[in-house]
């Protein structure tokens, strides 16, 4: 017998074993979102693909309801103990960033250019806090009318000619509102609701529309409790209160209540194509938001993704892989057809152009801004809790929406101190 053979083997398998050393270092990271049907389902796709093209690396994803996301994220990163990617909107990220529940991304990885090459210019903007780059989106949306072409009908009018004018919005509103014998309102004709898109339709659309600069350049001054922002905030609550063509929570929100059938009329964004198409016998339609005086607005925005502070060394770079994997050109197309979000990257737009649904949403990007948040759920719940003074209180909307600036303005001020 050969003495030397069992050195031989015995090397043999040491080397085979060198060879593949991802046997021995399989990384595994997770993923965090708020739980949305589409995207949930979709995310699970984008994981076994990439695990596929990934063996060293597994990815779990992990899903909360949206009212407690944020919570479930401030316990869980500063105890160590929370994601490694996770996903955020757009306007939570200088929070986020100041409380230290994400990192800013490896330059090498994510550069300035890297951002102005591929993305919208208000991307670039809003993932960019203090200098460094912290987040990457997939997808970005606007806003459009949402409208049932069969209530339409019912109410006599003509479906491909939805209204063009905020004159025109509210006349159609009256028109396809429906009351029962006592006069509560039994059919929407525009679902009024603020803590969904109401809120930024206001901010960002209205006021603008109007003639107010919702904020100063640099966003840290509250610029919109003028006349010219008064009239726009008295012309959204007078839908509600006088006209009656809507209120918050009508049918538990407005989502709801277009998907029953019980509302004509909603703003509402790019995100909602594939929900409203999975429904059964929802004949939909969609248009340009209603200007004003031939003045165009809409709101853009995006959820986004970070690395959670504290992943290093290979999480972090299976997190950097990840993350590229997850906002690349292959995955925002899906993303538009699984989700109904708009690619992040300009040039994959254009083949969408002559969609008859995309296409609205596409064109709502020309005249869109980006709120620059510091809190965005306090911001929101300002706005919000401003609507409902009017509505449950009488509020005059005048002073309603200067003590609401004042309030914003405070949230600001105490951020940046």
């Amino acid at each position: 017998m050969n003495r030397f053979r069992p050195i031989a083997a015995a090397l043999i398998a040491l080397l085979a074993l060198s060879a593949f050393p991802a046997f021995a270092e399989k990384v595994s990271i997770t993923y965090w979102q708020y739980f949305y049907q589409s995207k949930v389902d979709l995310m699970n796709q984008l994981i076994e693909n990439f695990e596929k093209a990934n063996p060293d690396i597994d990815v779990e994803q992990v899903t909360f309801p949206y009212e407690s996301y944020q919570q479930k994220v401030a316990a869980a990163i500063p105890a160590g103990e929370g994601p490694d990617v996770v996903n955020l909107f757009y306007g939570w990220l200088p929070l986020w960033v100041k409380s230290g529940y994400i990192q800013a991304l490896p330059q090498s990885d994510f550069s300035a250019d890297y951002f102005k090459k591929g993305f919208y210019p208000f991307v670039a903007e809003s993932v960019n806090f203090g200098g460094k780059n912290y987040s990457v989106p997939t997808a970005v949306r606007t806003l459009a009318l949402i409208y049932n072409k069969r209530l339409f009908r019912e109410a006599g009018l003509d479906p491909a000619k939805p209204p063009k004018t905020l004159e025109e919005l509210a006349a159609y509103a009256k028109k396809l509102s429906k009351y029962d014998a006592k006069g509560n309102l039994v059919q929407a004709g525009l679902l009024m609701q603020p803590n969904g898109q109401g809120h930024v339709w206001i901010r960002e659309v209205l006021f603008r529309q109007f003639g107010a600069t919702p904020y100063s350049a640099d966003g840290r001054k509250v610029t919109y409790a003028d006349a010219k922002g008064a009239q726009a905030f008295k012309w959204y609550t007078d839908l509600v209160t006088k006209d009656k063509v809507g209120y918050p929570n009508f049918s538990t929100d407005d989502v709801t209540a277009f998907k029953a059938q019980v509302g004509a009329m909603n703003v509402d964004g790019s995100f909602r194509i594939a929900t409203l198409n999975a429904v059964k016998d929802l004949e939909w339609g969609v248009a340009e938001l209603p200007s004003y005086k031939g003045v165009k607005s809409n709101f853009a925005s995006f959820w986004t993704h970070s690395i959670a502070s504290g992943v290093e060394g290979k999480k972090l770079e299976a997190s950097v892989k990840f993350l590229k994997y997850i906002t690349s050109a292959e995955v925002q197309e899906l993303w538009l057809q699984k989700v109904g979000e708009l690619p992040a990257t300009p040039s994959l737009s254009a083949k969408y152009k002559a969609d008859p649904v995309i296409s609205v949403f596409l064109n709502g990007l020309g005249p869109a801004h980006a709120t620059s948040y510091v809190d965005e759920a306090g911001q929101r719940a300002i706005l919000v809790d401003a609507v409902d003074e009017v509505n449950l209180k009488g509020g005059d909307p005048a002073a309603v929406l200067k003590a609401a600036a004042a309030k914003e303005q405070k949230l600001i001020d105490d951020f940046w101190k």
